[in-house]
């Protein structure tokens, strides 16, 4: 196989990280890849300047493309094939392009990031999420917070996400249900057809979640509130999702993903730290920035958290959106899944994700189920 290290755009911490560390000792340059956006996909920062920079520094051969709009409706058919499951995230898109580039260069192997955000407290959410877990610490009622968020609710408030989070607090669950949620509860049963709605009148996605705390508060020798973030998305988000994602798309091409921070030894000891190292100075990724302090240019370390970015908003305005209404329109004239008068909703509020999530359902279920 081919050595070399492919990352998400090689520009951020951990694919930087993993480009620096794999090149020392090397004979020869690693070869990096990244993927950029056309003109017109304003809502995502450009970082190939960075991914560049990155590449420059430790002299590798560096390789990148820059997507359209086209390429994602082009790619469409395909992804869907490839997805087996709905993988509602559009970064399957990228990590396709991403690793067909890398294959098309010769890789058959390679590096990716995933997993350092959940071990060293890398997502800005997880800010927030630290901030409601101590004020829901404070001295007041369960039946309190619960009977605020029913008055909530019956005041057409209930799909807000702070709601939400009071509803959960007065039902004595946890207020983190993992790092990817697209919907509210109520947003969720919003989007049912009446006979699932009132099929499920009674289930939450806490069904799904409350086994993983059972385990969390039995066996966690350390049972802090980050602990446990990083706990549940180790054991939901990451095999269903973010891995899942990086497994199809880029075995697809033929190249296999392998992800270093991932070592049971890296696990072992993130987990070990405790809550107040990771989150010194209020610094997202504090441990992590320390530990390659030196390796990385000072542009790349100073850098916010960008995330593997897709331009869903910007595409949702041209062409993606008006095929998305009308899959979905005939999807739905098809089946009794979703309220078409929720699914308008969802449109009404914006282009964004959330109308991206229903499309690959629909598009996987004309695919695998009815095709």
């Amino acid at each position: 196989a081919s050595r070399s290290c492919s990352s998400a755009t090689a520009s951020g911490i951990d694919s930087s990280t993993n480009v620096a560390l794999f090149s020392e000792g090397e004979t020869r340059p690693v070869k990096t890849f990244s993927i950029g956006y056309a003109a017109g996909s304003d809502s995502v920062a450009d970082e190939l300047p960075f991914a560049r920079l990155m590449a420059e520094k430790v002299g590798a051969e560096h390789h990148e493309i820059r997507l359209t709009q086209d390429d994602l409706l082009d790619f469409l058919p395909r992804m869907i094939d490839l997805q087996d499951e709905p993988i509602a995230d559009p970064v399957c898109v990228p990590v396709y392009y991403l690793s067909k580039l890398a294959r098309d260069n010769g890789v058959t192997v390679a590096q990716v990031g995933e997993g350092a955000d959940e071990l060293f407290w890398g997502y800005p959410a997880w800010k927030a999420f630290l901030w409601l877990d101590r004020a829901n610490r404070l001295p007041v009622p369960r039946a309190l917070k619960g009977l605020g968020a029913g008055l909530l609710d019956r005041a057409g408030q209930g799909r807000r996400a702070s709601v939400e989070m009071l509803r959960r607090a007065g039902a004595g669950q946890s207020i983190f249900w993992g790092g990817a949620e697209a919907f509210t509860h109520s947003d969720k049963l919003a989007l049912l057809s009446p006979r699932l709605r009132e099929s499920y009148a009674g289930y939450s996605s806490w069904e799904a979640i409350a086994p993983i705390r059972r385990r969390f508060e039995e066996k966690a020798p350390q049972p802090s509130f980050l602990n446990w973030m990083t706990y549940l998305d180790l054991s939901l988000r990451l095999p269903e999702l973010l891995l899942m994602r990086v497994d199809k798309m880029s075995m697809g091409v033929g190249l296999e993903a392998r992800v270093p921070f991932l070592d049971q030894d890296m696990i072992v000891l993130a987990m070990s730290l405790p809550q107040s190292a990771k989150t010194r100075n209020n610094e997202l990724k504090h441990v992590l920035k320390k530990a390659v302090a030196g390796l990385l240019p000072p542009e790349i370390m100073a850098r916010r958290k960008q995330g593997f970015a897709v331009p869903v908003r910007d595409w949702f305005r041209g062409r993606l959106g008006a095929e998305a209404r009308e899959g979905l329109q005939g999807f739905m004239r098809e089946t009794d899944f979703l309220d078409p008068a929720m699914v308008d909703t969802v449109f009404a509020r914006g282009p964004g994700p959330q109308p991206w999530y229903l499309l690959n359902f629909a598009l996987w279920w004309k695919h695998h189920v009815a095709g």
